[in-house]
């Protein structure tokens, strides 16, 4: 009879989940699962809705990844419209999804991952945390939480609130960027861009300090996927679907976004309410690919901004191809928040974000379209149906998350196998599993719900049935 450790919930993540480690009798793990144990609703509750409502409804999806839905479910709205918008309302769209990068990757790195990079994987759980961070390093705390504040101001000067902004609509935006507000943007850069420099060396510092982790947290072949252009430069909001295998080779190349259902397939499981995309081609499971940071990186030849292209080649110097070690979402977020910043600058520059020629005006011209845009977390993929008045008929949303499932379970079970041996359970070995999720940075809210505070509880039972050793979290 196998032993099993249960770590749930799954702390310094967005939303609630748990894992499982199967042990065998000797004490060696022989799997371990990754469970989202809530429920998603939002597919079948948006039917009947109008496809107008659409953005601000699918934003509610999440708190920290509202834009992320806006801009997928307003380009869905473009392409039932099939209209193009005008060119200002494109570069106002980008420039709130570069805010939403620079904000959600800010919280990524200095609040939730923090805590493990710099107070250390076996610090004491109670100092662990954000909190802790601020006692221990508080310039470092400060310029995290006023990088993060940067990315949402940006949000907030655009569409009139920081989280859920009713800003983006199918056809276009309903308003400009005033000059008062650009100028504010602008002033605020060098200390953005101060707090992302001050972030790349205390990573660096830590891969030199623990150069193993690179190679057991969620090192391992995959594919990558997500947005391309004809340029072969970084890309967040447009373009063509892009497939590359773990050497980097381009095995699947200028797939229109509407044609996604050709290279992905949906599994599902009966211990997760998460689902198991994969590349269609190679079926389930062996068809697991990673989206987000790490695929973006992997998937270009260049940043297309100076100094994020100076940081690419420091990055890229390490391995030949793909990078494929999890612990390097880290690294591959840090350079996606000085390429935004970067953008942003030259956006600032553009004459056309002060416009009012925002909006194309159509009718119900599709009955089916899809809408892709890159989210902080990976790929966001919205499809829907509409009947003639508009009304969703149905729809499909395929999350980032769920798209990084099955590199989350084996993530999970490769540090497991490295750290949990026997029937002991210490603090840090629970840790450096989790900061295997956390490396994704998983939003589980954009795929379930959950209200309450829930405490963490792990058991370990041998093989007899008796429990050998607890762990509590409060």
């Amino acid at each position: 009879m196998s032993n099993r450790i249960v770590i749930d919930p799954v702390t310094r993540i967005e939303g609630h989940a748990k894992i499982t480690i199967y042990l065998d009798d000797t004490g060696q793990v022989t799997d371990a699962r990754f469970h989202v144990t809530e429920f998603r609703g939002f597919e079948k509750f948006c039917e009947g809705r109008p496809l107008w409502e659409m953005p601000a409804l699918t934003s509610r999806i999440c708190g920290i990844c509202p834009v992320s839905h806006l801009l997928a479910s307003s380009k869905t709205g473009d392409a039932i419209l099939s209209v193009k918008i005008p060119a200002a309302a494109e570069k106002l769209r980008r420039l709130m999804n570069l805010g939403q990068i620079v904000q959600s990757h800010a919280l990524s790195f200095f609040h939730l991952s923090g805590p493990d990079l710099i107070l250390g994987m076996e610090s004491e759980p109670g100092d662990r945390n954000v909190f802790g961070l601020m006692k221990a390093n508080p310039a470092t705390a400060l310029g995290g939480i006023r990088l993060r504040q940067f990315g949402q101001e940006i949000i907030e000067l655009l569409g009139g609130k920081k989280i859920h902004p009713a800003w983006s609509v199918p056809g276009g935006v309903r308003g400009p960027l005033t000059e008062e507000a650009r100028d504010h943007i602008r002033e605020r850069l060098p200390e953005a861009y101060a707090a992302v420099e001050n972030a790349f060396e205390i990573l660096k510092g830590y891969i030199h300090q623990h150069p193993g982790e690179l190679h057991v947290f969620g090192n391992f072949p995959t594919l990558y996927l997500g947005l391309a252009n004809e340029e072969d430069t970084w890309e967040h909001y447009d373009g063509f679907l892009r497939v590359v295998d773990s050497g980097g080779n381009v095995i699947a190349d200028r797939i229109a976004p509407e044609e996604y259902r050709t290279i992905i397939g949906e599994a599902v499981e009966d211990w997760t309410y998460l689902k198991f995309p994969h590349y269609l081609p190679l079926g389930y499971p062996d068809g697991i690919y990673r989206v987000g940071p790490l695929a973006r990186i992997n998937l270009c030849r260049t940043m297309g901004t100076p100094r994020a292209d100076e940081a690419l080649v420091e990055y890229r110097a390490q391995t030949h191809g793909a990078h494929n070690s999890s612990f390097l979402y880290h690294y591959a977020r840090l350079i996606e928040i000085l390429t935004a910043l970067e953008r942003i600058e030259i956006l600032l520059a553009d004459p056309d974000l002060l416009t009012t020629r925002l909006r194309s005006q159509a009718g119900i011209n599709q009955l089916e379209a899809v809408g892709v845009s890159e989210a902080p977390r990976g790929t966001l993929f919205h499809h829907y149906h509409v009947d003639e008045d508009g009304l969703i008929v149905k729809m499909n949303l395929i999350i980032a998350t769920g798209q990084n499932n099955l590199a989350m379970n084996r993530t999970v079970a490769q540090i497991a196998r490295h750290y949990v041996q026997g029937d002991h359970i210490s603090q840090g070995m629970l840790n450096r599993v989790e900061a295997g999720i956390r490396a994704y940075d998983p939003c589980l809210s954009c795929s379930t719900h959950a209200a309450g505070h829930m405490p963490m509880v792990v058991e370990l039972v041998n093989h007899c049935g008796e429990v050998v050793d607890v762990l509590t979290r409060d």
